[in-house]
């Protein structure tokens, strides 16, 4: 039996974005996590929203961790894990199971400041086929305005980030948004979160 893994980050951020979400997640149907990490987060959201099927991702060798703590909550809306992968050019993409059903939002906390930028503008280009028309986006993390950080507790994170692979750091909103734009994704809101952090919300036009 694999052994749970486990974010305090997850604890402390859950609420905050539960509640950020509620709004939006009362006439969705079909949501992809992309980067569900340890888990948890797709167990809390899974339990608060259960007119919702949720269905996490992640690489490959997160996916035990995943499965551990959704065969515990035993939650029937809690689809099981997949392997999700950015594909990078020439033909730059997001590589899912054969047959994935298209869904109507997608959600993803704390993974663009880790994928380096060619897997950021992979994953965008990516979502389009994944979705159904009318469909959210939501993003959670740090994100800089005008090329500058808004705390300097954001600052020492980006420089832990580069330190550990100079290929991650936090992500200037504007860049995002101009993927997301490129994308046929309209902006729908830019709501502030605890500790420094966002989260961005757009619509497929």
């Amino acid at each position: 039996m694999t052994e749970k893994p486990y974010s305090l980050a997850c604890e402390r951020n859950r609420d905050p974005i539960a509640a950020a979400l509620d709004p939006f997640m009362a006439d969705r149907r079909r949501v992809l996590e992309i980067g569900s990490g340890t888990g948890q987060h797709a167990v809390y959201f899974a339990q608060r929203w259960p007119w919702l099927q949720w269905q996490p991702s992640d690489h490959p060798d997160h996916l035990a961790g995943i499965r551990a703590w959704r065969d515990d909550a035993g939650l029937a809306n809690l689809q099981p894990p997949f392997a999700l992968q950015a594909e990078l050019p020439p033909a730059p993409g997001l590589v899912v199971p054969a047959a994935t059903p298209r869904f109507d939002a997608v959600f993803s906390a704390n993974t663009l400041h880790i994928m380096g930028w060619e897997h950021v503008e992979a994953l965008f280009a990516g979502l389009p086929a994944l979705l159904e028309g009318g469909a959210l986006l939501a993003v959670y993390g740090p994100f800089n305005y005008g090329g500058e950080y808004t705390s300097d507790s954001n600052a020492q994170f980006d420089g832990w980030l580069k330190a550990r692979d100079p290929r991650s750091g936090i992500r200037d909103a504007e860049a995002v948004q101009a993927l997301a734009v490129a994308q046929g994704f309209i902006a729908v809101d830019d709501l502030p979160m605890p500790a420094n952090n966002r989260l961005l919300v757009w619509r497929l036009g």
